[in-house]
């Protein structure tokens, strides 16, 4: 039974510290081996919520002129998907895990590359840019595959890019990103259920068929 206790006892702390080896060998391979050239100046400006603003302006006025007054709920819900993930991400999980980021990482020291102007004082684990982007990727598509029909998959792909620029530009994880995804993408997911629950944009028309006797005679 003593030997059971213990191999359990270290279980967790082995799993976790061999998880956090990972963790760093592939950020390291993100951050220098995979590094270089184009990529060093594109992967700063991917990450930076500026240059997302014309999309942020292209989503307003489509569902503006889409929806008409039914655009409003689904501004203001997406507003509250935002104010929701950053808070869990960077008041309550930053603060409960108070995971070093790679940059402040001293077994790191020398060896990463940081390519932006400084390293974040906050906790690593979770990355609000991935909470943040993946949480409002989830409550797009849920609300508007409809209309996108599969290109509303592709606001996952523009979450998971702003999430590798993360890891690339060197200021988190590949865990921390991996984690803001799956928390986002469930808050973003019930944010979408409050807005289809008590406004809904309705199902988009269809054309219907002519019938056999609406068709002309010959």
């Amino acid at each position: 039974m003593a030997i059971l206790s213990a191999a359990s006892e270290g279980f967790w702390p082995n799993l976790l510290r061999q998880l956090g080896e990972w963790d760093r060998a592939l950020f390291l391979k993100v951050n220098v081996d995979w590094a270089g050239g184009f990529a060093d100046a594109v992967m700063p400006v991917l990450r930076n919520q500026q240059t997302w603003y014309p999309l942020y302006a292209f989503l307003i006025i489509y569902v503006f002129w889409r929806f008409r007054w039914k655009a409003l709920p689904f501004i203001l819900i997406a507003g509250l998907t935002v104010v929701l993930t950053d808070q869990v991400s960077s008041s309550f999980l930053k603060n409960y895990f108070d995971r070093v980021r790679p940059c402040s990482e001293p077994l790191l020291a020398g060896i990463m590359k940081l390519r932006v102007g400084r390293c974040p004082t906050s906790g690593s684990f979770t990355s609000s840019h991935a909470v943040n982007h993946f949480g409002l990727a989830a409550y797009i598509i849920f609300c508007l595959k409809p209309y996108f029909k599969k290109w509303a998959w592709l606001f996952l792909l523009w979450a998971a890019c702003i999430c590798y620029a993360q890891v690339y530009v060197g200021v988190h994880y590949p865990g921390d990103v991996s984690g803001g995804a799956l928390v986002g993408m469930l808050l973003g997911w019930l944010t979408s259920l409050l807005f289809t629950r008590y406004f809904n944009f309705g199902k988009p028309l269809r054309k219907q068929p002519a019938s056999p006797g609406n068709k002309e005679k010959l």
